[in-house]
């Protein structure tokens, strides 16, 4: 009996642990085509908004002084190093488990996509979707730290 009501509670803790799961932390970006590891992305948590900015080039086809000269927004010609490509995201009123209502850049292409963010497998990976109207892509991350 004893035994069942610690593995019990295990469960019920374990449970709320994985339901706390957040975007913040620092997250390793991987190139949809190639698969290679790409970036690293520092997300944080500013009082309940979060961003997230390019903190380090993992490949070395990336210079480190390159800029977004294809950014149409206040982004165009900045350093991509350093750069703030997740705006405004919050938790989901609808999906406790969703962050959502902000935007993804692609620096890549200068394009600026509607973000969904979503901590999954406990937390160490993280679903990075941005939409264009009805059309969207994913990505996962893996958590560094």
């Amino acid at each position: 009996m004893k035994r069942s009501l610690i593995a019990l509670m295990f469960v019920a803790f374990s449970g709320a642990a994985l339901a706390q799961a957040t975007p913040a932390g620092l997250w390793k970006t991987i190139d949809d085509d190639t698969q290679k590891e790409k970036s690293l992305v520092r997300i944080t948590d500013n009082g309940g908004v979060y961003t997230g900015t390019i903190a380090k080039f993992l490949d070395p086809a990336n210079k480190p002084d390159s800029v977004c000269d294809k950014c149409t927004d206040d982004r165009k010609d900045k350093p991509v190093l350093g750069m703030v490509i997740l705006r405004n995201i919050k938790a989901s009123a609808d999906d406790k488990g969703v962050w959502d209502g902000g935007e993804v850049l692609d620096p890549n292409n200068g394009k600026v996509y509607r973000a969904r963010l979503k901590p999954v497998d406990g937390g160490k990976k993280l679903e990075m979707r941005g939409y264009i109207g009805p059309f969207y892509r994913t990505q996962v991350w893996l958590r560094v730290e």
